[in-house]
């Protein structure tokens, strides 16, 4: 049954190398390669979707898609009409974006921030009762590493030194193995470290990516973008959504016989969007695969801070590759860190990090180029990409009040998962997961027949359909599993855990009730 699955779904991939909404494509839009032809060819523009990178035209994104589109049309027409709707508000539960959603930044990391991009501050006398002792101290160190003591400058183009330094000892504090600060390149978040390294490693269609399903769509996407194939493996969700080394082996192996050289297998954990937490044994395993078959391990690792449950625990790749006695002549690994996830949710700074270890000097001289190409990662991202890497310790005056914001966030995200779980666990036909990490949930949902024709009607894949009745309905915004891959078949949505905790009984209600209607209206 999972390898015609399996099947089933790499041939829908490979037909158009469109991910997203690959497997259900006659349910969406017609594809922009086919609808070129219809396309005038007299047009008046240069430009056109005719001749423009057709790896663009098949690249999707759909955590920003279609349903995201129209949940935008509603929020103008209930600005325009606040009696438009039977909802007064749109809840983006689409993206994992915490700020957007009530989360408050942490105090110490905005101080040091607001005095390092206006230093002035520093030398006025008033500051010192506005800002903690720590924040000025810290915020002065910033600003003597900073190119022209300014942050509206250039720095070197794998980031500051300085900021390097702090977040190589910050590795080396959390994994116990050394780091080397020139393995580290700043970024404006995890996204364009993926891209870079996408860019390095793809050189044709025949070259292979692979990478878990469900899967976060920045993964199909820039293989896409950069021309490559996606070689998907099955998270097993009967099992927590487990990955298991068999499956990897056989997808590998299929590849291969098709002409696919695999140059990279791509992990995320914890889980985007499974929320599942990989044991240190699985990622032992997963180590030893990637030697043993000469793949680059890309790590994503974005939401190290954000585990939920007490039997399971954060280990990175790196870690457990040197707890294994692998070095970086044994292993090609690549670390990806953001300041968008974890407790700290600073989305919108559009910091980051990449940890590249294991590659030779002429190959590192090769990513320095890239990331030269791009000059420099926004110096603000990078100031914070080390706070989040060293935050204040014991003796230091913001310590307590920045362990009660970490501790108050995190545990509200371990209430707010827990009780989003249970609500999906009791809809009829749905059945959820724990989220043992991340900020997702992604529930199964079983739908009756009507429901599937009723869609099909709609030339819309049956979650995407289910998605859109939900936000007609209710203004809240999930995003349709086929956004993310799935075994074909079954249908999924992807749904943050990030609404404020006094707003998840209301969210559930609203859920809870909607469903019911709908179950009832199409109950076979």
């Amino acid at each position: 049954m999972r390898k015609s699955a399996a099947d089933r779904f790499r041939h829908l991939f490979n037909r158009s190398l469109v991910f997203v909404r690959n497997q259900n494509q006659q349910y969406h839009h017609p594809s922009p390669l086919r609808s070129l032809s219809s396309m005038a060819s007299d047009s008046p523009f240069p430009v056109t979707a005719q001749n423009i990178n057709p790896q663009v035209l098949k690249c999707q994104y759909a955590v920003r898609g279609e349903i995201v589109t129209l949940a935008q049309n509603l929020q103008k027409a209930l600005q325009a009409n606040p009696d438009a709707h039977s909802f007064d508000e749109i809840i983006y539960c689409n993206i994992g974006n915490p700020q957007s959603l009530g989360q408050q930044p942490i105090t110490f990391f905005r101080e040091v921030l607001a005095l390092c991009d206006y230093p002035a501050l520093l030398d006025k006398s008033e500051t010192q009762g506005l800002f903690s002792a720590d924040s000025i101290e810290r915020a002065w160190q910033l600003v003597d590493q900073i190119p022209g003591r300014a942050t509206g400058a250039y720095s070197h183009s794998q980031g500051i030194q300085g900021l390097r330094d702090t977040i190589a000892a910050g590795i080396e504090e959390r994994d116990g193995f050394p780091c080397n600060a020139n393995d580290i390149f700043l970024t404006d978040g995890a996204s364009p470290a993926v891209h870079m390294m996408m860019q390095l490693l793809i050189r044709s269609e025949k070259d292979g990516i692979l990478c878990p399903i469900p899967q976060y769509p920045l993964y199909s996407a820039s293989i896409t973008l950069h021309g490559g194939h996606l070689v998907p493996y099955y998270l097993d969700e009967a099992t927590g959504w487990g990955l298991e080394i068999s499956e990897l082996k056989k997808q590998l192996e299929e590849a291969k016989s098709k002409g696919i050289s695999v140059r990279a297998l791509a992990a995320i954990n914890p889980g985007n969007p499974t929320g599942q937490v990989l044991a240190e044994d699985n990622q032992r395993a997963i180590v030893e695969f990637c030697k043993q078959e000469g793949l680059v391990l890309l790590a994503d690792e974005v939401y190290q801070e954000n585990v939920y449950v007490p039997e399971k625990k954060f280990h990175s790749f790196k870690k457990v590759s040197r707890s294994m006695g692998y070095g970086d002549n044994d292993i090609c690994l690549v670390s990806f860190q953001s300041v968008s996830k974890g407790y700290h949710g600073e989305c919108g700074k559009r910091g980051g990090y990449m940890e590249v270890t294991g590659f030779s000097p002429d190959v590192r001289e090769q990513i320095y180029k890239v990331a030269s190409a791009n000059l420099c990662s926004n110096i603000t991202g990078q100031i914070l990409a080390s706070l989040i890497m060293s935050p204040p310790k014991v003796g230091d005056e913001s310590y307590e009040s920045f362990m009660a914001e970490r501790g108050a966030i995190l545990s509200s995200l371990t209430t707010r998962a827990k009780a989003l779980e249970e609500a999906l666990n009791k809809l009829e036909g749905v059945t959820c997961n724990k989220a043992e990490g991340a900020m997702y949930l992604f529930p199964r949902i079983r739908l009756p027949e009507k429901a599937i024709k009723a869609a099909e009607a709609e030339k819309s894949a049956p979650d995407a359909f289910y998605c859109k009745r939900l936000l007609n309905a209710t203004g809240i915004v999930v995003v349709p599993g086929s956004g993310f891959g799935q075994v074909p078949g079954t249908w999924h949505f992807r749904c943050t855990i990030l609404p404020q905790e006094d707003r998840i009984p209301a969210i559930v209600t609203r859920l809870t009730e909607f469903h019911q209607k709908f179950m009832d209206e199409f109950r076979d």
